[in-house]
């Protein structure tokens, strides 16, 4: 998703290198780990933080949009493809 926001222009490369630098940076702060293994989590947090920041999506859509991924997956037999319902 990241990498698709920054082909379309939604925000520029150096925008996503400073808001990830940041949250790794911030990563002890917030309870994640810093040995790497969080790096996905801290991913995913500058990639929530900029969807917001650009107004691409509001925290409440967010919410939303992870729960349906959430049920989505855990909802989904092993070996075939998570999709989300259409709206």
């Amino acid at each position: 998703m990241a990498l698709a926001l920054l082909q379309n222009q939604a925000f520029t490369w150096s925008e996503w290198a400073t808001t990830l630098g940041e949250e790794i940076t911030s990563a002890g702060e917030h309870g994640i780990a810093e040995d790497g293994s969080g790096y996905y989590e801290l991913w995913l947090r500058a990639l929530e933080r900029l969807v917001t920041a650009k107004q691409l999506c509001n925290q409440q859509e967010l919410s939303r949009l992870k729960q349906s991924w959430k049920t989505a997956y855990e909802t989904t037999p092993h070996g075939q493809a998570v999709t989300l319902p259409s709206d």
